[in-house]
């Protein structure tokens, strides 16, 4: 009798397990990069088990390169819904008439977030009207909490972008705070959940936005209703105060730990005027 090869073997195995989730149609889940690659996945990736268990879909992570390409899949239907930042999803409301279904709670149990600026801990700066002559570091032109709105705050207290000594664009909220960390700018811009996570490494918030709705799960228009129930129906189900779901929860990416709820688009009515209001908000019209 021939000995049966190691691939042979294997092959045969698989064909005798159970297919699970590879018979189910593959859903592609957009995300902006909110993080380099590797963090992303860590991060990501357990929400999608979640929802490829919990649905009659298989969730793949589809990380985009920047914002704009973020979009364009969810445009040309390479991912079916997406997770986008506020200014990125009315973008893509705007253009082309993306859904959204569900926002992220905070640690408190509501659907709000707030942008910081931050410094170091042995900063002098107490005040946002001290950044006048200061460097300052943003997140990408097309981040809300890292670059739009702080822009804002910076206006509100007087401090115009031709006030300062210098602003760069980093692609990542954690490069910003590692940035400020290295003493490399006077301050920077990041979401609120970025900035608690560097506090204990030496970070301190110089100034908090007004409460922002958080960053919405998204769909294209033509989604079908079944599709979205179904996500929905997995997502809303969740509470934290449950033990089980705590132990669900606690893999998955801060922003998303503490549940959901139910989104629509007039709860980034006020995103789309900060949109508008060029060039008080975006200084040089970032957001054309």
């Amino acid at each position: 009798m021939k000995p049966v090869s190691i691939g042979l073997c294997l092959l045969l195995l698989s064909l005798a397990l159970p297919s699970f989730a590879s018979d189910k149609p593959i859903i592609r889940f957009g995300v902006i990069p909110r993080y380099n690659p590797l963090v992303m996945y860590k991060r990501y990736q357990p929400i999608m088990d979640y929802l490829t268990a919990e649905t009659p879909y298989r969730f793949e992570l589809k990380i985009s390169r920047d914002y704009s390409e973020a979009v364009r899949f969810l445009r040309e239907g390479i991912t079916p819904i997406s997770s986008l930042g506020d200014v990125t999803f009315t973008e893509a409301s705007k253009l082309y008439g993306a859904i959204p279904i569900l926002k992220p709670l905070n640690r408190e149990g509501s659907p709000y977030y707030r942008s910081a600026i931050i410094v170091s801990q042995n900063s002098p700066l107490k005040s946002l009207a001290e950044l006048k002559g200061k460097s300052m570091v943003f997140g990408s032109p097309h981040s809300t909490s890292g670059n739009l709105v702080p822009r804002y705050m910076l206006w509100n207290s007087g401090v115009r972008l031709q006030d300062l000594a210098s602003i760069t664009n980093l692609k990542h909220h954690d490069a910003v705070a590692k940035a400020i960390l290295k003493g490399q700018f006077a301050a920077g811009a990041v979401k609120d959940v970025i900035a608690h996570k560097y506090m204990s490494h030496g970070l301190r918030v110089l100034a908090y936005s007004d409460p922002l709705p958080s960053v919405p799960f998204v769909v294209r228009k033509e989604a079908s209703p079944e599709f979205i129930r179904s996500v929905k129906q997995a997502l809303l189900k969740l509470d934290r105060n449950k033990p089980d779901h705590k132990k669900i929860m606690d893999t998955w990416d801060d922003e998303f730990k503490y549940g959901f709820a139910e989104a629509n688009s007039d709860d980034y009515r006020k995103i789309f005027g900060m949109i508008r209001d060029i060039p008080k908000g975006c200084g040089y019209g970032c957001h054309r």
